[in-house]
């Protein structure tokens, strides 16, 4: 059985939009791409280079493979193991595609995913996948989130947590700062919401 991890990079008020440059996903009109630049540090570069070097298969929602297809092809250098690793991408209009091994998800996603996680195999990644995310949430389907919260608000974007996202509890399993100010903080999936009273 796998473990399906989220892995996103979001400012304080929790947008997860264009981190990586101004063409990234500018929809919705969103004027922030590359948010995440000014902050780069050693530590995030370590982390990054730590959790791209991991065994992992990854699930990616249509637009994000879209932006990461002719990217990475061309920067394989930086994180040579993506080329290599099976992409599971979660759509209903994309059938095939050149970059590969990839594998596509259409018809009733959730189920499809479901039967992945019983698998035998690597970890599921998902990175940015925005729109997949929140089905994924809604469906209790994360084991866990691993964040790198930047000390910035945009006050606009695609966020993380939005509504329908469902009541569930999380424990911090590890957590860094960056010299800029980065909060890097791993959870894992804790059970219900516990509640009481003062």
């Amino acid at each position: 059985m796998r473990k399906l991890i989220v892995l996103e990079f979001l400012t304080l008020d929790g947008v997860i939009q264009a981190g990586g440059g101004p063409t990234e996903d500018t929809s919705g009109g969103f004027v922030y791409g590359g948010w995440q630049v000014p902050y780069s540090d050693d530590l995030i570069g370590k982390v990054m280079e730590k959790q791209m070097n991991m065994s992992f298969d990854l699930l990616l929602g249509r637009k994000t493979f879209e932006i990461w297809a002719p990217y990475w092809p061309e920067h394989s250098e930086i994180w040579p193991k993506v080329m290599s690793v099976t992409k599971y991408v979660a759509s209903n209009t994309i059938t095939s595609h050149s970059w590969k091994p990839s594998v596509f998800l259409n018809g009733n996603i959730v189920e499809k995913i479901q039967k992945l996680k019983l698998e035998d195999g690597p970890n599921l990644h998902v990175y940015g996948s925005a729109n997949l995310v929140q089905t994924l949430m809604q469906n209790d389907l994360i084991d866990e989130f691993w964040l790198k919260i930047y000390p910035i608000t945009l006050g606009s974007g695609k966020k993380l947590f939005m509504e329908g996202t469902i009541p569930a509890a999380f424990k911090l399993i590890e957590s860094q700062i960056s010299q800029t100010g980065i909060i890097i903080a791993n959870y894992k999936r804790a059970g219900e919401i516990q509640t009481g009273s003062f």
